[in-house]
């Protein structure tokens, strides 16, 4: 039986082995009608990374299951509760804190906003941020009325997770689903999406963060 020449075979697995992995998105979403877009969101991300989604029980209600990529499971609080039943078990926050390279809040509603400055943590969601890793990044894309996103405690509550190394990606002008026009609303999917790429894209090249 012939055998395969040493050096080639060395070379082939070193391309194998040296192969990085896809980024790995950890996206979620809050309670807010902008959460009618995560679906979108979620195909945008999907062929680029692998992705895992958060929601909460208030976005749920405007999010299509239907609508989200087949490959991208989506965890609900419900999913913490019914995987942990003893001790050795694994806790699903954790898991998914250590899974994620980077984790993507979008919408981010006012409430959500105002637990993660506070630092409380009573769903999925503000639980992984509470675990969170800050030396791995966190962006956030709040969507709310004008008048929320103008409210003195929304600035503070900036503030706050700012100082935490949170990075927001603003949200824009528009006409609003309650029928207001002005700032508040989500940045569109495709926008959130390049930002992360580029970012990941300019820290690999600079030699940080390496993703794999």
């Amino acid at each position: 039986m012939a055998c395969s020449d040493p050096a080639t075979t060395q070379r082939e697995l070193v391309q194998v082995t040296s192969a990085p992995r896809k980024p790995r998105i950890l996206l979620g979403a809050s309670g807010s009608v902008a959460a009618i877009k995560f679906g979108n969101l979620c195909h945008c991300f999907s062929d680029w990374a692998e992705v895992r989604a958060v929601a909460t029980r208030a976005s749920l209600h405007f999010i299509d299951r239907a609508s989200l990529p087949k490959d991208v499971v989506l965890y609900t609080d419900e999913d913490e509760w019914y995987s942990w039943n003893k001790i050795g078990d694994s806790v699903l926050h954790i898991e998914l804190r250590r899974w994620a390279d980077i984790m993507v809040i979008a919408p981010l509603s006012a409430n959500t906003l105002g637990k993660i400055a506070g630092g409380l943590c009573d769903n999925l969601l503000t639980c992984i941020v509470r675990a969170w890793d800050y030396e791995k990044a966190l962006f956030i894309a709040p969507a709310m009325n004008t008048f929320m996103w103008k409210n003195p405690f929304t600035e503070r509550h900036l503030m706050s997770v700012d100082e935490l190394g949170v990075a927001l990606i603003p949200p824009v002008t528009e006409r609003l689903a309650c029928g207001d026009y002005g700032n508040g609303a989500m940045a569109e999917p495709s926008l959130i999406y390049s930002t992360i790429r580029l970012f990941l894209e300019t820290r690999t090249q600079r030699g940080r963060g390496r993703v794999g």
